[in-house]
């Protein structure tokens, strides 16, 4: 099925479980593809396959993509009747259906993204621990193997030419739209508790059409075509992840969103929370979790502990600012729960017993502890 042209040069078709790009005209493509990756100007088509679900689910094609590449190629573009030896391919779990457009154009220049994503699984922060190591054409385990599924793949389109330079430079732009909109979704890293910054699978292809004078040599955040390149690709990637995890603004503002990173879940977070409680007030809690893990107020100083947290890991605040700051925030999320301002000495007073920590469990402790206290008071005074 035809979804779109754009500007005369290039189709976008989705059948069953993969979107392809059909080129009307000569384009140079650089990609990561296995089986024709790198900078190419032979390629006919540019392709996003699902080859299994998303969850628990290995086929056949699974396999393959994984060993023989070039056979995996050839097996999607048959089945599709696509120029095998002319096609780079993308591969994921993701729903094509699910995938993400965005076109943006500024006088002649157009820029086109169609992206799919899924990150609940396999959402990683550059820098964390690896799982292989690669020697001698093997992958040699060091750790405990990662989930496969979760990947953003992107494909970006644009209609002038580029010269190889720019079009490797697109890649990096790409890449930090693609950062850009896992942290304002405040993405949780799957390997460590830190902000995700993508997947361990992501894929890219990047074309450009081939026929000008003078090839545009800038893609960086100075130039238009960077600006073009950075809004579309965040616009795809932000729509992909809320079609195929349900991933919005207001569905991360959430308690348990902004502490998942650290182990949390919401049955764990209210188990302790009640065992806080007198009995009147944990069911009472258990019934209306919901409601203050959604409030506003409540998100806003959890997430606000939550970012001071960070700038103390990365070294920004000092260590030895840690207590007090933890001692106020702990505090601050008290009062927004129960609305009572005026007991924030007490709340301050009544976390001074608790040697602060940073690491995953006693932060989410701490904040339960605050979480309890204000809701045990919300209804003391009425």
């Amino acid at each position: 099925m035809l979804l779109n042209r754009y500007y005369d040069g290039v189709e976008i078709h989705r059948e069953d479980k993969i979107i392809y790009a059909r080129f009307l005209s000569p384009h140079r493509v650089i990609s990561t593809c296995p089986a024709a990756g790198g900078v190419r100007e032979d390629i006919e088509v540019l392709y996003n396959h699902q080859s299994c679900e998303p969850t628990k689910h290995q086929t056949m094609g699974d396999r393959i993509i994984k060993i023989l590449p070039t056979q995996y190629r050839q097996e999607v573009a048959t089945r599709h009747d696509l120029p095998a030896d002319r096609c780079a391919t993308l591969g994921t779990a993701a729903n094509m259906r699910c995938a993400g457009f965005s076109s943006r154009a500024f006088r002649e220049l157009e820029v086109v993204a169609v992206c799919t994503g899924g990150v609940e699984t396999n959402g990683g922060r550059v820098g964390d621990p690896a799982s292989v190591y690669e020697s001698d054409g093997r992958f040699e385990r060091l750790r405990e193997a990662p989930p496969t599924q979760g990947t953003i793949n992107t494909m970006l389109f644009i209609n002038r030419e580029l010269t190889q330079g720019a079009l490797v430079r697109c890649i990096v732009t790409a890449t930090e739209a693609k950062t850009a909109a896992l942290q304002q979704l405040s993405v949780p890293s799957r390997y460590s508790t830190g902000l995700a910054t993508g997947t361990g699978t992501d894929q890219i292809g990047v074309a450009c059409r081939l026929g000008d004078i003078h090839p545009l040599r800038s893609a960086g955040k100075h130039s238009k075509l960077g600006e073009l390149i950075g809004v579309t690709v965040q616009e795809a990637i932000e729509e992909t992840l809320s079609r195929q995890n349900g991933l919005t603004p207001s569905s991360r503002c959430s308690v348990i969103a902004h502490l998942e990173r650290f182990g949390a879940t919401q049955k764990d977070a209210v188990a302790q929370i009640n065992a806080l409680l007198s009995d009147e007030d944990a069911q009472l809690l258990k019934n209306n979790f919901e409601s203050m893990n959604h409030d506003p107020l409540v998100v806003a100083a959890v997430v606000a502990l939550v970012h001071l947290r960070d700038q103390i890991t990365w070294g920004t605040i000092p260590q030895s600012c840690l207590p007090d700051l933890l001692y106020t925030m702990t505090a601050q999320i008290a009062a927004s729960v129960s609305g009572r301002y005026d007991q924030f000495d007490q709340y301050r007073r009544l976390l001074y017993e608790k040697e602060p920590h940073l690491n995953g469990n006693d932060l989410t402790h701490i904040i339960y502890i605050a979480l309890a206290s204000g809701f045990a008071d919300k209804w003391r005074f009425e």
